[in-house]
């Protein structure tokens, strides 16, 4: 069953839009993910212009921030003033990464450098985290106990000025690195259509030792504000958002997610983190082919200055 998106300007099937987002709904569920840097590359793969790919993602991802975000909020789990600080860098981030995307757009490379970013953190997110999930299989396979941070150890980010007590995670630090995060979320978000938890969520856990139970909430919330604005800029700014592929993509998610989230019971953590560590690299490695690989038509014709 085909259907036209306005936006994108092209005809998709309809169950094949659903079933993509259903798959990444269940990957989220399984994996804790938002799934932002899968699906985007996936609906490049599928034939949807990268900018229009990015800037629809950003829509999707807060629909499906606000259920987490708001469970976080009734349990307490969101630190509103890490998240607030968060969120000053976040703007700014967002803010610089779409007067880089209208650049790049303009000059007619944004589709090659949507391509670069997603190579490049996907490549390094994915070595990282298969090489932490080898390592932590090996070390459950000899029986020995995995390796716990305590919120309490310091490294040199607590020598950095500007220092902030937040009593909800139970830390003191600087805000210097707490807005550094926030912009580069912000940038990643505007310019890869992510929402950037797979970069924050790390970053705060093993940069700022801020405690587990606080960090998925308070990550939530700084990508739902985000992300909310980032959509209404590529919709003001860059006219790249398709709401009729994202409703259709919120349905197979939201759906997909249950499932995910039933299946992620039955693989132990590290085991979970290797199969996600594959799939990204993977997407990576298809990205970095299309990069490198000629193409069949050598020219063609475009109608996108016209949107200029």
């Amino acid at each position: 069953m085909q259907i036209y998106l306005p936006i994108a300007e092209l005809s998709v099937n309809l169950f094949l839009i659903f079933g993509m987002g259903g798959a990444v709904g269940f990957l989220s569920g399984m994996f804790g993910v938002g799934g932002g840097f899968l699906m985007t590359p996936l609906l490049i793969f599928s034939g949807i212009p990268p900018a229009v790919a990015v800037g629809t993602e950003a829509s999707q991802i807060v629909a499906s921030s606000v259920s987490g975000a708001i469970a976080h909020w009734r349990r307490g789990g969101i630190d509103l003033k890490l998240g607030m600080v968060l969120l000053i860098g976040g703007l700014i981030g967002s803010v610089v990464g779409i007067w880089l995307f209208r650049l790049f757009r303009a000059l007619g490379q944004i589709d090659l450098v949507i391509a670069l970013c997603y190579v490049t953190f996907l490549g390094v997110i994915g070595v990282l985290m298969m090489l932490e999930s080898v390592r932590a299989i090996a070390r459950a396979q000899r029986g020995q106990p995995p390796i716990i941070r305590r919120p309490g150890q310091h490294i040199w980010v607590h020598g950095l000025p500007l220092k902030m007590r937040f009593k909800r995670s139970g830390i003191y630090v600087s805000a210097v690195p707490v807005i550094g995060i926030g912009i580069v979320v912000g940038l990643l978000a505007a310019i890869m259509g992510v929402g950037g938890g797979f970069i924050m969520v790390p970053a705060l856990i093993y940069l700022l030792r801020v405690p587990t139970n606080v960090v998925i909430g308070t990550s939530l919330f700084q990508i739902l504000m985000i992300t909310a604005l980032v959509t209404v800029l590529h919709a003001t700014a860059n006219q790249t958002v398709d709401m009729i592929l994202a409703l259709i993509l919120m349905t197979g998610g939201v759906i997909g997610a249950q499932f995910g989230a039933q299946a992620s019971q039955r693989l132990k953590g590290e085991q979970l983190r290797a199969l996600l560590a594959l799939m990204v690299l993977a997407v990576c490695a298809r990205l970095a082919v299309t990069l490198v690989a000629t193409p069949e038509d050598m020219f063609s014709l475009s109608l996108g200055s016209l949107h200029q």
